[in-house]
């Protein structure tokens, strides 16, 4: 018989024999998949962001069934996506805080560089260049890389510098992972009011001055006029929001001389009413004294009739008789009697 016949049927039945070790191996050590597994994947989104931790949304699925996940952690999924995970797990899941991505840094620096960068429009390819062109080495450099990642349209370069549309962020992190300068955080969103100091610099107040227009120095103004104590520190030369505390409430936006604070993206004008009301307490107690002037000379003119009562009938003849015959003798009624010799 040829080898070109032989050949054929040798591997056929070399195929038949592994085919069937297969097939018993894969039922002596096949692996039972959890029907629940399958349950939260066909829920979740499939954006596969590895947002959650884990390499896509069979991973996640994977380890919410192990215990290993929360049954919130999927971002772009949102509360709705967590209840039902919660209802297939059999655990009560409550309503979380919505979150978004935060880029810190405001831009104020961007038209002051070092030297002009010609290459690829990357900030990996940037950073990679003595840390970038910009004198502040903490600026957003304006590559793009994080919009390259974010696959919800949520994150865009507007003038030079990287804005996030909070109403399309999931905050799935994938930005945060993409920014080589590590510039961009995910934050809650718990006060009715959004309160964001854009600024990821260390340097010290000159310092920061001459690289940017209105990056934060660390003056600590924002501190003392923050009512909630502990909803904003400073810490090496930057001022930092605990958003757990922060209540929104713009004091340190209108006492930050820097105009970076922003109250839902609007830097608030300062209030002077911390002073009017210090002027109005110093008249206070000017005027009492000069009420209390007048009654003491009301005092003492009610009490000069009393001790001058006698004095009034002393008074009266003087202003009475005296005054009627003063008068009379200068009318000179003999003056009469001395012409009446002239006419005759």
């Amino acid at each position: 018989m040829s080898t070109t016949i032989v050949a054929p049927i040798v591997l056929t039945i070399l195929g038949i024999v592994f085919g069937a070790i297969l097939a018993f191996a894969s039922k002596i050590f096949a692996v039972e998949k959890d029907p629940r597994e399958e349950a939260i994947s066909e829920i979740l989104p499939g954006a596969n962001c590895g947002g959650c931790g884990y390499p896509g949304c069979g991973g996640f699925a994977n380890a919410v069934v192990k215990g290993l996940a929360p049954v919130d952690a999927c971002a772009p999924g949102g509360p709705g996506t967590a209840a039902k995970i919660g209802e297939i797990m059999g655990i009560e899941v409550e309503a979380g805080v919505r979150k978004v991505a935060q880029v810190m840094c405001s831009g104020g620096g961007h038209e002051k560089l070092r030297y002009e960068y010609v290459g690829l429009e990357s900030c990996l390819a940037q950073s990679r260049v003595s840390s970038g062109p910009l004198q502040c080495s903490y600026g957003c450099l304006g590559g793009g890389d994080c919009v390259d990642a974010c696959k919800f349209d949520a994150i865009h370069i507007i003038d030079g510098v990287a804005k996030v549309d909070e109403g399309k962020c999931v905050a799935c992190n994938a930005c945060v992972t993409a920014c080589p300068k590590n510039i961009i955080r995910i934050i809650p969103r718990k006060s009715k009011k959004y309160a964001e100091l854009p600024c990821s610099s260390h340097d010290k107040g000159p310092a920061t001055r001459k690289a940017c227009d209105n990056g934060c120095i660390g003056c600590n103004l924002c501190v003392k006029a923050c009512p909630k104590e502990g909803a904003i520190k400073v810490e090496n030369f930057l001022a930092t929001i605990n958003y757990e505390i922060c209540i929104g409430c713009g004091m340190c936006s209108r006492a930050c001389p820097r105009k970076l604070i922003t109250i839902d993206g609007v830097v608030l004008p300062p209030k002077p009413k911390k002073e009017a009301p210090k002027a109005d307490a110093a008249a206070k107690p000017a005027a009492k004294p000069a009420e209390a002037a007048p009654k003491a000379e009301a005092a003492p003119a009610a009490e000069a009739p009393k001790a001058e009562a006698p004095a009034a009938p002393a008074e009266a003849p003087k202003a009475e008789a005296p005054a009627a015959p003063a008068e009379a003798p200068k009318a000179e009624a003999p003056a009469a009697p001395a012409e009446e010799p002239k006419a005759e």
